[in-house]
């Protein structure tokens, strides 16, 4: 269930010490919804921990519709890249 945030965060950032904006947020919240999305495969009856992984997928979508009215070519590219919206 874990994954390697320290790699997304290099994977994704702008410049060397960004750590916190919006692309990288989305990226590590990203990654955290596909890993919680594994373990409810197992673990069906975590009713808890869903709710925490819906808190992050509404996050994750205010972060993305903050990207889109902001910098719209940056909101297609990381979708692109991250393979969300088919």
């Amino acid at each position: 269930m874990s994954f390697d945030r320290q790699a997304v965060v290099q994977k994704y950032q702008r410049h060397e010490k960004d750590t916190g904006s919006t692309r990288v947020q989305i990226a590590v919240l990203t990654e955290r919804i596909n890993a919680l999305t594994d373990h409810f495969r197992t673990h069906a009856k975590d009713h808890h921990g869903r709710h925490g992984l819906l808190a992050m997928v509404s996050k994750r979508r205010r972060l993305l519709d903050y990207l889109k009215r902001t910098d719209l070519e940056g909101y297609r590219q990381l979708i692109a890249e991250l393979g969300l919206r088919y």
